[in-house]
């Protein structure tokens, strides 16, 4: 059975990952945004904001990073909903491949999408100053924390694509999730905002993300944010996991 849903796991990915080839566009728009805001912030806000840093573009980084992700995972629920509305899913559901598969070659889709767009964004830093001392082994942990907190949104993103009633539902779910780093450290130190809004940001899930990853950009200790990070990641995946799979199980039964 494992290597039933393997196979066809593999052939559906290779599917969908047909798909994003044949639109890149997808990338282009997922990218378009984050780029934007790094833009502004860095060349026009900026010089306004105290961040201790010696250059905001490396204290921005990391916050653009989870924007990326929070904005492209939208198209996970998009094309699960067309899949959905075509009657794709239902003709895959009465073929013998395992159930799970379509919905698992979506979310590593999204996985290998995202990475793509991250990679862009990074190029894109790059050009405008970032730079890192980070070895080999921060940025293979940056990448992990990054992945786990794709791998969470994309399965958040599995529900709308399953229940949504039209293509604005499935992916409007993602507006708030893009916004929430405005609400955090990624843009300015969390000591700088009014009393409830500080409280909020600082036990948000986003502030311990962008922490850790800019500890490990910047070859800091990273103490206890990155458990934190992984925490957060970690939790959100498996409440989205188990709420996708019963809505999932709800549709094919």
């Amino acid at each position: 059975m494992n290597r039933h849903f393997l196979g066809d796991t593999a052939v559906l990915l290779g599917r969908s990952l047909r798909h994003v080839a044949r639109s890149p566009d997808t990338i282009i728009t997922t990218a378009i945004m984050p780029i934007a805001f790094m833009l502004l912030f860095v060349y026009v806000f900026g010089g306004a904001i105290e961040t201790g840093s010696d250059s905001y573009v490396n204290y921005l980084l990391p916050g653009i990073l989870l924007i990326t992700i929070a904005s492209g995972i939208s198209y996970t629920a998009f094309r699960l909903f067309l899949d959905m509305q075509g009657g794709i899913f239902e003709r895959f559901q009465s073929m013998p491949i395992a159930r799970s598969a379509l919905l698992w070659a979506h979310v590593l889709t999204s996985l290998v999408a995202n990475l793509v767009s991250l990679a862009v964004v990074v190029g894109v830093a790059l050009i405008m100053g970032f730079r890192t001392g980070a070895g080999v082994l921060d940025w293979l942990a940056v990448a992990g924390i990054l992945m786990l907190f794709t791998l969470a949104l994309t399965w958040i993103a599995v529900i709308p694509g399953l229940t949504a009633k039209s293509v604005d539902g499935a992916s409007a779910f993602s507006y708030p999730l893009v916004f929430l780093p405005f609400v955090s450290s990624a843009f300015v130190p969390t000591e700088s905002m009014p009393g409830p809004v500080r409280a909020f940001a600082e036990h948000q899930p986003v502030t311990s993300i962008v922490n850790a990853i800019r500890d490990l950009f910047a070859q800091r200790p990273v103490g206890t944010d990155i458990w934190i990070a992984l925490a957060w990641c970690a939790g959100i995946l498996v409440v989205a996991f188990v709420l996708a799979d019963a809505v999932h199980r709800r549709r094919i039964a």
